[in-house]
């Protein structure tokens, strides 16, 4: 009786000792999970003006892009509204002159 009180004290022993070790090596395991963390905030706090200068590059360029597709739609149509003023101006011409000697002829 008293070998199997022995062995049962020592393996609760063991037991304790098991416990314990897995509760250091969980609080070591968060410790490491917690400062990796902290590191991988740091470095992505140290990209962000990173990311902000290339995203305001982009912008920039798409900016510019818009820009320069508007003043080509701008070009072509202000080539349209000449042409368009040319043409009517000549129409204007031909239909005073027509109103004009309409007038001399009937006066």
């Amino acid at each position: 009786m008293e070998d199997t009180l022995k062995r049962l004290l020592i393996v609760e022993t063991e037991a304790e000792e098991l416990v314990t070790n897995s509760k250091a090596e969980k609080e070591q395991i968060i410790q490491q999970a917690l400062t990796e963390t902290h590191q991988a905030e740091q470095q992505f706090k140290t990209k962000i003006p990173d990311i902000y200068a290339e995203f305001k590059q982009k912008a920039e360029e798409r900016a510019i892009q818009s820009i320069a597709e508007l003043n080509k739609r701008y070009e072509e149509r202000k080539t349209n509204l000449r042409e368009l003023a040319i043409d009517n101006q000549q129409k204007a011409l031909e239909a005073a002159v027509q109103i004009i000697t309409q007038v001399k002829s009937n006066g």
